[in-house]
């Protein structure tokens, strides 16, 4: 009879175990959904409609490209988003690697680092979405003719 007790207890205790860690997994995963990352977005920022979207490969940050060229970029923080809107001129892009880009944002706020995408193609991509957020000639507004 107390074997009996102690296998319904170690098994009862299996399951909830097995419990308490799938619950845990659903609170990891928030990031996984990238139409969650929409209507956050969307939230956040009401006026920007948003064109593609493409995700990192650990799924904890999404990249927009926005209807009018500018980009914006979202990163999962548990069942939270910090949204970022990309302006002209904030952003600096480097290869790290053929699937992976360094990005660093002027505005301190917003956290950069090294982002890993699927494949070079979609890594690519987001390169291409902020160079279209780059202000082309800013640097050289003050620049003189050459003759």
């Amino acid at each position: 009879m107390l074997w009996t007790i102690i296998i319904a207890c170690l098994f009862l205790a299996g399951l909830i175990f097995r419990h308490s860690f799938r619950r845990d997994d659903g609170q990891e995963q928030a990031g996984d959904d990238s139409g969650l990352a929409i209507v956050e977005f969307g939230r956040a920022f009401p006026e920007e409609a948003i064109r593609a979207v493409v995700t990192t490969r650990d799924r904890r940050t999404v990249f927009l490209r926005l209807h009018d060229g500018k980009a914006g970029c979202m990163q999962a923080h548990g069942h939270h988003y910090a949204c970022h809107l990309i302006e002209p001129g904030t952003v600096r892009v480097s290869s790290a690697g053929p699937k992976r880009l360094s990005i660093q944002f002027a505005n301190a706020a917003f956290e950069g680092g090294t982002y890993e995408f699927q494949d070079e193609k979609e890594a690519a991509e987001v390169s291409l979405w902020l160079l279209g957020s780059f202000m082309p000639g800013a640097a050289n507004l003050n620049a003189q003719p050459v003759n």
